[in-house]
């Protein structure tokens, strides 16, 4: 958690941090940031056809996907990434994928798409690699993020 706080400060990006005991689930989180301000996420880590091409997914939690749907928007057969997969891409386990999982993603691989509905929000929130806290930061400074990172990513409609 230190490590994404302090990547945050070194991007100049604000954050609000609602610390609470672990979170297993969504639901289990959202009773503990209720009342807050923001778009409760949902980020999930893919892997596409013979765990080629790894794919981050970022969307409203309450939000369905459907793996073919969002196959023909990447152009690939989508599965989940397996619990070894997202420790050696992003160094998370299961119940905890969160964009700041990035930072530990040296060898930049992975493809992250963004549900265009989020545009419409002005606060989002995601583990900081822990599920002990849920940090706040503004749509802008998402992108602010994964710019620093050197990330590319796609607006799509989910």
């Amino acid at each position: 958690m230190q490590e994404v706080l302090e990547t945050l400060k070194q991007m100049n990006i604000n954050y609000k941090i609602v610390n609470h005991p672990p979170a297993y689930t969504t639901e289990l989180a959202d009773e503990y940031v209720k009342g807050h301000e923001g778009v409760l996420s949902k980020t999930l880590f893919l892997a596409g056809k013979k765990d080629r091409k790894f794919y981050l997914i970022i969307l409203d939690e309450h939000k369905k996907v459907d793996l073919k749907t969002l196959g023909q928007l990447t152009g690939d057969r989508l599965h989940f990434a397996s619990e070894e997969a997202l420790q050696a891409k992003m160094k998370l386990k299961p119940g905890i994928v969160s964009l700041f999982g990035l930072i530990n993603n040296q060898e930049k691989d992975i493809q992250i798409y963004i549900d265009k509905v989020l545009l419409n929000e002005k606060i989002i929130t995601f583990h900081p690699n822990e599920n002990i806290a849920t940090v706040f930061i503004s749509i802008d400074d998402m992108f602010k993020f994964l710019d620093n990172l050197n990330y590319e990513y796609q607006i799509i409609d989910l």
